[in-house]
């Protein structure tokens, strides 16, 4: 934590001489007619851009007074940029945040709890579910707002499965299946599937053993048998040998580009996401698209709803109130969760939800479908990831590289990355 503290103080003097500390000028005092100027700052997409633009001007023709500034990046990007408004006090009133910085930036004191405008009602929480809230929750405190539900999932074109004489998944296939699934494609240069970042999914097989990443205290790994790593690496290190996943000559190339993806060209049977990416997928695909589960066993246990990202609001913000009613606005307005079309996921309000199926495009309708069946078939997610994530992420997936290259073995692998990842997470945590 001292480390962190020293970057921070850092990034304060930059913040200063780069003048980010300009939203000290807000003015906390002010008439019913005085303008009122917030600042909005998210990550995203041209769909996601252009959507949330419209909705800020539909927020801004119902509130004269209200002036909105708004600013958008990528998702690398943000941080990067998001860490000096941070430590120069200047954050925007109104930020998106991932559930991966939720509890640093909590943490650090640097968000409003949420909690007391849905008490007053300034925020309308009415028709969301607790299990909704919860994810946005450091301890009792509700640090963001959920914007969207996403849930971890597959998607295929069934002419490709057809094509290689190869049953589709089913809502009960297993791991074991996936496996298979290669075995009948070996020698054909044709991948099972690609892009599944260890972080994710490997903490998606440890819960379906009732295991989890992290301990809930954050101040080490939540798994004590390594037998859990060896299985699931040394899958996925055997498919790589056989080049069915993560080919070592397409490791290094933007495979998230359509150009670049194997699975656009046919060249793979599954692509793997959260649920919010399907539309986007079907566009670049160019033809409907099937989605399933996430293998199993024990599915029930191991899927989850995920907050696809919250809003939360600046402690530094002059104007918390006016900052927590956009934030309501933005999840229960109909007409703007028309134009937004369920992008950062499916609505949180359970009205909104309903009153948005008529006006549903066929693939909303499937990703619509696939969450509350998700729904049914789930458990709670996992706390906010704790301080140091980031760190281990990039231990993880170093030694994802070596073993995806036959460099080391997964049991090194595992004892290697407890080591490290015990360190950085009890470091983090003094």
């Amino acid at each position: 934590m001292r480390a962190t503290i020293r970057v921070w103080m850092l990034l304060g003097m930059v913040a200063i001489l780069f003048g980010c500390g300009k939203a000290e000028s807000h003015d906390p005092v002010r008439s019913a007619e005085e303008k009122i100027t917030l600042r909005v700052f998210w990550w995203g997409g041209d769909f996601r851009n252009n959507a949330t633009i419209q909705a800020i001007e539909m927020y801004e023709k119902l509130n004269p007074n209200v002036n909105i500034e708004f600013e958008y990046t990528g998702f690398n990007e943000y941080w990067k940029k998001l860490a000096p408004y941070a430590a120069g006090n200047a954050l925007p009133d109104i930020m998106q945040m991932d559930v991966s910085y939720l509890a640093q930036y909590g943490s650090l004191d640097l968000l409003e709890d949420l909690t007391p405008y849905i008490q007053k009602g300034v925020i309308d929480a009415s028709h969301i579910s607790d299990n909704h809230l919860s994810g946005g929750k450091l301890g009792d405190r509700l640090f963001g707002l959920n914007l969207g539900v996403n849930a971890l999932y597959s998607v295929y074109d069934p002419e490709v499965f057809k094509l290689h004489d190869i049953a589709p998944p089913t809502e009960d296939w297993t791991w074991s299946d996936f496996e298979a699934m290669g075995e009948q494609l070996k020698g054909k240069g044709v991948y099972v599937g690609t892009d599944l970042t260890p972080e994710q999914y490997f903490a998606y097989y440890l819960r379906q053993y009732g295991r989890t990443l992290f301990a809930a205290d954050g101040t080490k790994l939540g798994y004590e048998d390594d037998g859990l790593f060896v299985d699931y690496f040394g899958r996925m290190q055997r498919m790589a040998k056989d080049r069915l996943i993560f080919s070592p000559d397409i490791w290094y190339s933007d495979v998230r580009l359509s150009d670049s993806d194997p699975f656009y060209t046919g060249g793979a049977l599954l692509g793997w996401g959260y649920s919010n990416h399907f539309i986007t997928t079907v566009e670049k695909y160019g033809k409907p698209l099937q989605l399933a589960p996430i293998p199993g066993p024990n599915r029930d246990q191991g899927m989850f709803l995920k907050p696809g990202m919250f809003f939360s609001v600046a402690k530094n913000s002059k104007h918390k109130e006016e900052a927590a009613k956009f934030i309501s606005f933005f999840v229960n307005d109909l007409e703007a969760n028309k134009v937004m079309k369920a992008e950062r996921g499916v609505p949180v309000s359970a009205k909104v939800k309903d009153d948005l199926k008529p006006f549903l495009e066929p693939e909303q309708q499937q990703v619509f479908e696939y969450v509350e069946w998700v729904e049914e078939h789930s458990s709670p997610i996992d706390p906010p990831d704790p301080v140091g994530t980031g760190e281990v992420t990039a231990v993880l997936r170093n030694l994802y590289d070596l073993l995806l290259f036959d460099k080391i073995t997964p049991q090194s692998a595992a004892v290697e990355f407890r080591l490290k990842a015990n360190a950085i997470l009890a470091r983090n945590m003094k």
